[in-house]
């Protein structure tokens, strides 16, 4: 790798870095705006023309508020618990595929931080390693309320990525890689695997749900219950970094659906459309295509938020291990079932 395109990788970084701050930060505006919308309410509407501003006031606040670190908590690890929450929060984002390469004159820009043959899994790890940010901040805080959310919270992703899990199984049987950027390249114009995984994209998306920690399945943070759950004891930035962490990961989980499911960044007639305005405005067409996804996804986050009660923790637990579990399994069998009858008689 030369010095150059290591310059546009760091540039790449730094620019989706930037990316889902803004977005997480502005989401907690269309959350409340969405809110008001469904409630017959106004909503933000002080600082600056139609409250679009408020981010900016809310996250003034947080930084200038008193940080208040309790008497008995474990102070090292009560600081490190929002800071790994944060930090895998925002490298799910390294091997998602933003749009096509960017040809300008001799220059190839590729829209994908890195493509790794076992992108899925990494996806799967940086999931599984967001959890111990939660038990780590739940656990020194010396808190009955904090401590019970952060169980909560592990034992819930434990459940849903098994159920994810098995769920994508059967989209690797249909597309035969890891790579999201080959997964992406496959979904061509229409050919997007939620025509040939349905079910699949179904059980994917209660899961992640419950990996975001969002309604429905907001039982970590469960306010009637745990006063605010695994941060009720957090002030100032680091409760930010927790809430920026949700948010970080909805819109990370959202480019994860619209890549495996929805095509990515393909559209129908976009090898037409960039034959028409070129090399450098097709991709970015593409990603625009991405991102509309992406809020189409994350607009339904908060319509479910706003729409349906939450759970009771036994019921969370029994749809996980007793409805989901299954189900993912029978997909998996009606797709290898599918597979082998297409392959022996239509192939």
């Amino acid at each position: 790798m030369g010095v150059s395109e290591l310059i546009i990788k760091a540039i790449l970084v730094v620019v989706i870095f930037a990316i889902s701050l803004v977005v997480a930060m502005y989401s907690t505006y269309a959350e409340r705006k969405i809110a008001a919308f469904l409630q017959d309410r106004v909503g933000p509407n002080r600082a600056g023309p139609w409250g679009l501003l408020q981010p900016l006031a809310d996250g003034g606040k947080m930084f200038m508020k008193e940080e208040i670190i309790p008497t008995r908590a474990s102070g090292f690890l009560f600081i490190v618990g929002p800071a790994l929450a944060i930090m895998t929060a925002c490298i799910g984002s390294a091997v998602i595929p933003w749009g096509q390469k960017i040809v300008a004159g001799n220059t190839v820009i590729d829209l994908q931080v890195t493509d790794i043959n076992v992108g899925i899994l990494y996806i799967f790890g940086v999931v599984s390693l967001g959890v111990y940010g939660i038990m780590i901040g739940g656990w020194a805080s010396n808190n009955k309320y904090s401590l019970l959310g952060a169980i909560r919270a592990a034992s819930q992703n434990i459940s849903y990525e098994i159920s994810m899990g098995l769920s994508i199984i059967a989209l690797l049987m249909v597309t035969g890689t890891l790579s999201l950027k080959e997964i992406a390249e496959q979904q061509h114009g229409w050919h997007w695997n939620v025509i040939y995984q349905p079910f699949g994209f179904l059980l994917f998306l209660v899961c992640a749900f419950a990996e975001t920690n969002r309604s429905p399945f907001d039982l970590p943070e469960c306010e009637t219950e745990l006063v605010g759950g695994y941060h009720t004891e957090y002030s100032s930035m680091k409760l930010g970094f927790y809430l920026f962490a949700e948010y970080i990961n909805m819109f990370i989980s959202s480019a994860v659906m619209a890549t495996l499911y929805w095509g990515g960044y393909n559209y129908p007639g976009m090898d037409w459309v960039t034959a028409h305005v070129g090399p450098v405005i097709g991709p970015l067409i593409g990603t625009a295509v991405l991102f509309a996804k992406i809020f189409l996804f994350i607009f339904f986050f908060m319509w479910v938020r706003w729409t349906i009660p939450r759970f009771r923790y036994d019921q969370l637990m029994d749809l996980g291990w007793k409805a989901l579990i299954p189900l993912a399994i029978t997909n998996i069998v009606i797709t290898g079932a599918w597979i082998t009858i297409y392959d022996k008689f239509f192939k």
